[in-house]
């Protein structure tokens, strides 16, 4: 038995829980919003103090500025906007070194980023994206929503339309990116890219779905206890 520690920003302990996993699992929330090239050089050192053992296996929780993210496989013709159009309304775009398409991240969207070493888990590209999406399943459910899979597409998805996109890098089994799941985002912003590439399924966020949202606070919370859940029976 070992503590599933959950961690401030500022690195001091909110609290400690027991779990049946061999491996810790530090939750990190970043403050306010955090801008994507700000988190893509907290990924790289936190990616190699995990691939050192000097720090556990990470998930961060926070919040982007506006911005689109293109993925290793991005087409330019799922962007929809050019680039005068994309600085009106203060959008950035990123080429970035994860997995997927077209992506958009903004306030109000919950992104998490699990670093993590496979080798602690399970070493599969495979069951690492399951894994991924049924965290956001279960973080889900509480609030009465059924979130589901639509193969062969990576993500989770409610009455057909996508309320979390799922890309990761993986190397050395060590992992970064992850997940994002729409809250509260400003949804007009999706209209300047084909989500995810997939032009035939659209967006949606736990707000459109329940009439209001819930706090990112309590969201947050469900996804701990979903990442707790799914991974502890593989550490």
């Amino acid at each position: 038995m070992v503590s599933k520690r959950v961690y401030g920003a500022d690195g001091r302990a909110l609290c400690a829980m027991k779990s049946p996993s061999n491996t810790d699992i530090v939750f990190i929330r970043m403050p306010g919003i955090v801008s994507f090239a700000e988190m893509a050089a907290v990924q790289r050192e936190r990616r190699g103090a995990v691939e050192s053992g000097t720090a556990p296996d990470t998930v961060y929780f926070l919040q982007h500025s506006p911005v689109i993210t293109l993925g290793r496989d991005a087409r330019p013709d799922h962007m929809l906007s050019d680039s005068a159009t994309l600085h009106a309304a203060g959008i950035e775009v990123i080429e970035t070194d994860r997995g997927g398409d077209v992506t958009y991240h903004g306030p109000g969207q919950i992104v998490a980023y699990p670093i993590f070493n496979l080798n602690h888990w399970r070493p599969s590209v495979g069951w690492y994206l399951r894994s991924l999406e049924e965290v956001v399943i279960q973080a889900i459910r509480p609030f009465g929503l059924q979130g589901e899979r639509i193969p062969p597409y990576t993500g989770v998805w409610v009455n057909g339309a996508k309320v979390a996109a799922v890309g990761v890098g993986i190397r050395k089994w060590i992992t970064w990116h992850g997940i994002a799941l729409n809250v509260h985002p400003d949804m007009r912003h999706f209209a300047h890219i084909v989500p995810c590439g997939i032009p035939d399924k659209p967006v949606t966020s736990l707000q459109l779905l329940l009439g209001s949202a819930p706090s990112m606070d309590s969201v947050m919370a469900q996804m701990e206890t979903a990442f707790r859940d799914v991974f502890a029976s593989h550490g």
